[in-house]
């Protein structure tokens, strides 16, 4: 027997409060389709009567066997039942009395709920076997949902029943079973029912009518297309009309047109599919994920947002030169940014079927356990606020710690970033960074110029000592220094120079001006010094040679080398005889050079002084010379 769906006209008029979702709803729409029964399964054995491995004690009550303890799952069970068209099965589900067919029954609640039933989010639903109990309602009623159609409206009620043997467990309450029939009275047929091709009747995919997934399918595309299109619209006009009203550019990018445009689409997807009158056995577990996909966009859409606050809160800082306030809004950023992801974990895990507050109280448990397996962790965490907080260094300074110095580029949650001049990252971990003694360049409010000057002792010492005198006033009136600390003294005196010390301070903003203030002041000083009768002392070598002990040295070296020559050539002899004859001839034309140059020498007392000195010079670079050769030649090196 088939079952026809209503609804109700005025159900319409709630879209118009809200506005379109996403292509994320079409892959938790498939995933629905292929596991109707996820969140169930996910609850564990609850909903199928079979408990944990836990021994329960003997006071506490046996688990239902239908997973009726608490609203949660007896709400989950009923859908399930539903959706795998066993009515016996749903039927224990609903309070009935005896003289009620429960097959008749379920169909006549099915029939409601399709035209117009609405259950609450399964994160609203109280999932303990006592029920929400700070509610409105009598502590054996918990309220789960509404039924609207029309004019009238049936909130669906779950009453706590207590049987016989003494088991405790949920049902639908007998106040909202008897009003079912009052409320389908005067329903329509659904626009699914309408419209819904005679091939696709009482065909099913995945244990679903095949005319209600074509029809979610078909309402969640035509959905995010007209919302997409009307968050596009909208975002474009507001950017065409904020510059004119505030005169500042419209601070949101258009990075959150898409997830809008899922959030706002999640919104009204159920009541869609409750006007189009979808099946509930397939809008409960679409509108899951559908929870879960608006959680996932929701939290997107909030990403964008903190970037785009944050982002203009660290220009205008640097826009009014609060450059400290830069590192710690990087590091609220991060730290916002992950709360929320952790925040949108625990709630989509929540809406999968997990127990939230068990994994709450779990998390507590384990923080004991991670703070001791996770020390170091901690201690950069830690580290990273006391870096923040005291700002040794803020991002864009330049500074030195331990072996390194750099420019800061990123102080995160564990650890910092500084690229140093050979541009590479070294990655610092927090813990250690705030240890360390650093140096901050950046933070220098002027910059010191302190140079020396080296001149000869061959320079009055008077002129030297009105020259400090008057680089002293220069430097002390010059226009690109200040009043802090301006010097210039005789720091030292060298048996070859005077150290004259210059000191001054100059005003700049970084380094680079400091530099070309700096070349101006160098070339202002050498111009002073250079209208004085000083020379600037440079790096000399000097070589003191006795003429007299060089002139016996080689004498002796010829005696040396000729005899050592001659005993050469008597073994070369027997190999050669042409080697041995002009071995002869040279250490003739040798001798003959002796004697020339002691001729030579003996005559220069009859020459004059300077003639004298050249001639004992040429005398002597010849004989060098000619040894020189000798050697050659008896060794056998070559020419």
């Amino acid at each position: 027997m088939s079952i026809k769906r209503y609804v109700s006209p005025a159900t319409a008029s709630s879209l118009l409060a809200r506005a379109p979702l996403a292509m994320v709803l079409l892959i938790a729409l498939l995933f629905s389709m292929v596991l109707p029964n996820t969140a169930i399964a996910a609850e564990g054995g609850g909903v199928l009567g079979i408990g944990d491995s836990k021994d329960d004690s003997a006071s506490e009550p046996a688990p239902d066997s239908f997973g009726r303890d608490s609203p949660r799952h007896t709400v989950q069970g009923f859908i399930s039942a539903l959706g795998e068209n066993d009515y016996l099965l749903a039927s224990n589900y609903l309070n009935l009395s005896k003289s009620d067919n429960p097959t008749t029954v379920v169909r006549q609640f099915k029939q409601a709920l399709d035209a117009g039933g609405r259950f609450q989010p399964d994160l609203q639903l109280n999932n303990t076997p006592e029920g929400n109990l700070t509610d409105q309602l009598p502590p054996s009623q918990e309220n789960v949902g509404n039924i609207s159609i029309n004019d009238k409206k049936v909130p669906l009620l779950l009453e706590r029943v207590v049987s016989k043997k003494g088991e405790q467990y949920w049902q639908f309450s007998t106040e909202t079973l008897s009003s079912v029939p009052d409320v389908i009275e005067n329903t329509e047929p659904t626009l699914v029912s309408r419209y819904t091709l005679e091939s696709l009747e009482d065909k099913k995919l995945f244990g679903y009518q095949l005319a209600d997934l074509v029809a979610a399918v078909a309402i969640t595309i035509g959905s995010f297309l007209l919302t997409y299109v009307l968050v596009w619209l909208w975002y474009h006009l507001l950017n065409l009309i904020y510059p004119r009203v505030r005169g500042v550019p419209l601070p949101l990018p258009d990075k959150v047109i898409l997830p809008l445009a899922v959030v706002i689409m999640a919104l009204i997807l159920s009541d869609v599919m409750v006007y189009s009158g979808v099946s509930v056995t397939l809008r409960e577990p679409v509108n899951r994920f559908t929870e879960i996909a608006s959680w996932l966009a929701t939290t997107w859409l909030l990403l964008r947002v903190i970037d785009a606050i944050f982002t203009r809160a660290v220009n205008l800082s640097y826009k009014k030169n609060y450059i400290e306030r830069v590192s710690i809004l990087g590091l609220l950023r991060k730290i916002v940014k992950a709360l929320l992801l952790i925040f949108a974990v625990i709630v989509i895990f929540g809406n999968l079927g997990f127990d939230l507050t068990t994994g709450i109280a779990a998390l507590g448990v384990g923080g004991l356990a991670l703070a001791l397996g996770a020390q170091k962790t901690i201690e950069n965490l830690v580290g990273s606020v006391v870096v923040v907080a005291d700002s040794p260094v803020r991002i864009g300074d330049y500074c030195k710690f331990g072996t390194y110095e750099g420019t800061v580029v990123d102080i995160g949650i564990r650890s910092s970033r500084v690229r140093t001049l050979a541009r590479t990252i070294v990655t610092v971990p927090n813990g250690d960074f705030s240890s360390m003694q650093i140096e901050n360049f950046t933070s220098r409010d002027m910059f010191r110029f302190f140079h020396q000057l080296y001149l000869k002792r061959t320079a009055d010492i008077d002129v030297v000592f009105q020259m400090v005198k008057d680089l002293d006033e220069f430097l002390n009136k010059h226009y690109l220094t200040n009043q802090e600390w301006n010097q210039v003294n005789i720091l030292e005196l060298r048996q070859d120079c005077y150290v004259i010390q210059l000191q001054a301070y100059i005003n700049a903003n970084d380094v680079m001006e400091f530099y070309d203030k700096q070349n101006v002041v160098f070339v202002d000083v050498l111009n002073q010094v250079a209208k004085y009768k000083v020379e600037h002392a440079l790096p000399t070598q000097q070589l003191i040679v006795n003429q007299a002990e060089l002139e016996h040295q080689l004498k002796n070296d010829v005696e040396y080398k000729a005899a050592d020559s001659v005993d050469d050539t008597a073994s070369v002899a027997d190999d050669s005889e042409h080697s041995s004859v002009n071995l002869r001839q040279d250490l003739e034309a040798l001798a003959n050079t002796g004697k020339v140059y002691k001729q030579e020498h003996e005559k220069k007392g009859e020459i004059g002084g300077d003639e004298q000195n050249s001639s004992k010079e040429n005398a002597v670079h010849t004989l060098a010379k000619h040894q020189l050769q000798r050697i050659q030649k008896v060794l056998g090196f070559p020419k």
